[in-house]
């Protein structure tokens, strides 16, 4: 018997976004996020450490055990939608949701290993990130896919001192690792491993990317002869890196819909009280049909998008599949939304000063992250063994 999923916003979930919501109204105006994208550091570290310790955003996922506040995808779902709404330039998504994902599942294969062993490094990194102390980044190009090969840009080069092990290669345009304090590096090998790295060892080099969403700014990270700790091996290692990219996928469309909704609601706000031949703009019926058109497809991307979070939360096998539909649905209504918004407010829209455009890169360079539209659409039809047109 098929099980059904609440779609709605629990108490926790509306109660978090408020806060963030309050938070964010003061902290990451447009005038604010615009002015940030302008400087050599682009993201509002200070931002990033009262939401991770204050509010306890950076332990959402990790369990009270390890200190952290033992929530789920969906509560990081409800909050990745404030965050979108508000662009903001703070690394919750490669820190709170992938890294943290990747370290979860190292830890429990750790645990499900040996039971007498102490405290698996991947644990004693998520306690250290449950206060917010430590920002970790996955070192993955962006746009890979959930599903996609264990990648192979990382080598072991040999052993050094104190057990570590040493890494050379180079991972081009990683989101998020700019302001991380480790990097978790998935590494080509027999077997493959997923290894730990200080950002500032020697051999690490991080070189920004000149970004198009200079919010979520990226940057290449070259490897030579990098200190690194093994943190999982073989299938353990793929897993955690899949777990990662599932977890960025899904908490990335909450995002993508919270900005969508944003760019609804600026233009339904500016529409009403912009007036040509003395009425209201949006009382002209061409433009009602497109907010109607919009609204239509927000709505059935937020059902797309809770979904994902609750398939993720209750560790359901549909996950893949949810994942995949929310992607791609909650891409298309941030790029739709955007480019709508930027369109009718007219000559403002198109200009610096209006936040319009940061949220067009944003939607745009989104769409890329952990794959495109197109690619979770591919990606679907396979999973649900939905045959090409040329099949």
């Amino acid at each position: 018997m098929a099980h059904t999923v609440d779609l709605l916003y629990s108490d926790t979930e509306r109660t978090l976004a408020a806060a963030l919501a309050d938070l964010l109204s003061s902290r990451a105006q447009p005038s604010d996020v615009l002015a940030r994208t302008e400087k050599p550091d682009t993201y509002d570290l200070d931002l990033w450490r009262t939401v991770a310790a204050e509010i306890g955003l950076a332990g959402l996922l990790i369990p009270e055990p390890l200190g952290g506040a033992g929530a789920s995808y969906r509560e990081l779902a409800a909050a990745a939608e404030q965050f979108g709404a508000a662009v903001a330039p703070i690394p919750y998504l490669g820190s709170a949701a992938v890294a943290t994902a990747v370290l979860l599942s190292a830890a429990k294969s750790s645990a499900q290993r040996t039971e007498s062993a102490p405290v698996s490094p991947a644990a004693d990194l998520l306690r250290r990130m449950a206060d917010g102390e430590l920002t970790a980044a996955l070192a993955v190009p962006a746009a890979t896919l959930p599903g996609a090969a264990f990648p192979s840009a990382v080598r072991v080069a040999g052993s050094a001192d104190g057990g570590m092990t040493k890494l050379r290669g180079t991972i081009p345009a990683v989101a998020d690792a700019l302001p991380a304090d480790v990097l978790l590096v998935p590494a080509d090998g027999v077997p493959n491993a997923l290894f730990l790295v200080e950002a500032t060892a020697p051999g690490v080099h991080r070189i920004p990317v000149t970004s198009l969403d200079m919010t979520r700014q990226l940057c290449d990270v070259t490897l030579d002869g990098a200190p690194a700790r093994q943190l999982a091996v073989g299938q353990a290692a793929e897993a955690a890196a899949e777990a990662g990219l599932l977890a960025g996928a899904t908490v990335l469309a909450a995002e993508e819909l919270g900005l969508a909704q944003r760019c609804l609601d600026m233009t339904v706000a500016y529409l009403k009280e912009r007036h040509q031949f003395a009425r209201p703009i949006g009382s002209f019926q061409a433009l009602k049909h497109r907010l109607a058109d919009l609204w239509t497809m927000i709505t059935q991307a937020r059902a797309a998008s809770r979904y994902a979070a609750a398939c993720l939360a209750d560790g359901d096998p549909d996950a893949p599949v949810a994942v995949a539909l929310a992607k791609s649905a909650c891409g298309d209504a941030a790029i739709a939304a955007a480019q709508e918004c930027v369109q009718m407010h007219g000559g403002i829209g198109f200009t610096w000063e209006h936040p319009a455009h940061l949220y067009l890169k944003r939607a745009k360079a989104s769409s890329v992250l952990f794959g495109t539209p197109g690619a979770h659409r591919a990606a679907l039809a396979t999973l649900v063994n939905l045959p090409g047109p040329d099949a």
